[in-house]
């Protein structure tokens, strides 16, 4: 596998985290409007795609491989934890 190969399939692995947490970070004060920001929406999408990253190596790590779907329920938890701790208050 060449450089460009192995930086494709690592942005591929990546990409649902990413998009989770930043969608989550920024959607999240448009339906929790009596809650408080604890954090700016970039460092709050960071945090989560970071709680995302290690919840799909967790699973990658449990399970021998990538795309389970229990991996991705576990992301979404993890995510969704993640950002519910950033908001309380």
């Amino acid at each position: 596998m060449g450089p460009l190969d192995l930086l494709n399939h690592l942005l591929n692995f990546v990409a649902p985290a990413l998009v989770l947490g930043a969608t989550l970070a920024y959607l999240a004060p448009v339906f929790m409007k009596n809650r408080a920001v604890a954090r700016t929406h970039t460092a709050q999408a960071a945090i989560n795609f970071i709680v995302g990253m290690l919840a799909l190596v967790a699973g990658l790590v449990f399970f021998g491989r990538d795309g389970k779907m229990l991996s991705y329920a576990a992301l979404v938890l993890a995510v969704a934890s993640s950002q519910w701790w950033a908001m309380r208050r």
